[in-house]
């Protein structure tokens, strides 16, 4: 039995890193109108946290043909949940993605705090989850399996030691990246002379996150992901590919498709035994360094560069991913579609069909 929860201001939560943190208006208005979104990948029967309990059932039964059978919960139902003896020891919380702000929201509704991850987890999740842990450890020992044919980013602390760095680079362009933000955000495309503005919103994110992260800009020709899972006993599995699909160059949602049919799109921008190659030796380290620390959905983010060379691992989502959705819906509708998330009045799910 599982209790799901739909959590999407999680990665700004990492980066305030404070229990008492609150989401901006966006992500609390994200999570109030698509908290029914789990009940796509929960089993019959389990729980799903809410905030309106009578907006998630009214919705759920207009798209019920993609849905479990779900029990729509809400904070103040948490308390009873938690102590229920028969629930207990045998309820496993699956969230978005975990943080401190979540974990003392839960408690301080009455919930368990035996059922949450130790803070010493918490922790370990959180540094795991930014880009400097992911590039000093994955993405170094991803270039031993590439052969060192690309350069892992790099932090820094000072706009100072940046800017040096800048100039003495071989490349023109770069990439600056907060090292923790949510999908999207956070990120500058800059040349070797950063302008005043940029040097005042690094400033900023050094004061607030310690660091900023830099990378050399590629000149890729697609973005895709690879969807894994971090099971109980240590072992990482690999669980799809997600490909997304743009319009103009504007992220507009994941195709929902095969596995084969997915593949055979890659095959044409990077070689498939490379990319089953590098899918295996992820599973291999990630295994290695999250057993015992992080139970869940987690996604890598990667690149197609010209010539079909692959870039195996720009970032590390440790967290349930919109890939992830994608491939729960797969199995509910015949492909091939457009899973988005459009707002309006309101945020809502969308499902399109596309024609490759």
């Amino acid at each position: 039995m599982k209790l799901h929860i739909f959590n999407p201001e999680h990665d700004i939560a990492l980066a305030h890193d404070n229990p008492f943190f609150t989401a901006p208006f966006a992500g609390r208005r994200l999570r109030s109108d698509l908290g029914f979104i789990p009940a796509l990948w929960a089993d019959d029967g389990d729980y799903v946290l809410v905030d309106d309990v009578q907006l998630s059932v009214d919705t759920l039964d207009k798209i019920d043909s993609l849905t479990s059978k779900v029990i729509f919960i809400s904070l103040q139902d948490l308390r009873h949940l938690s102590k229920d003896s028969q629930l207990k020891n045998k309820l496993v919380v699956d969230p978005w993605g975990w943080d401190s702000a979540l974990c003392h929201q839960l408690v301080k509704n009455g919930f368990n705090v035996d059922l949450l991850p130790s803070n010493e987890q918490l922790k370990s999740i959180r540094t795991m989850s930014g880009r400097r842990w992911f590039a000093n450890t994955i993405i170094r020992e991803m270039r031993m399996f590439a052969d060192g044919t690309y350069e892992a980013p790099c932090s820094f602390s000072s706009v100072d030691d940046l800017q040096r760095n800048l100039c003495r680079s071989p490349h023109h362009k770069f990439v600056l990246k907060e090292p923790w933000s949510s999908s999207g955000r956070g990120v500058r495309f800059v040349s070797c002379d950063i302008d005043d503005h940029t040097v005042n919103w690094v400033s900023r994110v050094v004061r607030q996150q310690g660091h900023i992260m830099c990378e050399p800009y590629y000149d890729k020709t697609l973005d895709f992901a690879s969807e894994f899972y971090s099971h109980k006993d240590g072992e990482v599995t690999y669980e799809g590919l997600s490909l997304f699909h743009t319009t103009g160059g504007a992220y507009t949602g994941n195709i929902v498709d095969t596995e084969r049919h997915k593949l055979h799109i890659l095959s044409e921008y990077v070689d498939l035994a490379e990319y089953e190659a590098a899918v295996n030796f992820l599973c291999n380290i990630l295994s290695t360094h999250l057993k015992g620390i992080y139970v869940g959905p987690l996604g890598v983010d990667m690149m197609a560069l010209p010539g079909k060379r692959l870039y195996p691992c720009v970032e590390l989502n440790l967290r349930r991913t919109m890939g992830h959705v994608a491939l729960s819906v797969k199995s509910k509708l015949p492909p091939p579609l457009i899973f988005s998330i459009s707002y309006t009045d309101r945020y809502k799910l969308e499902l399109h069909t596309y024609e490759p």
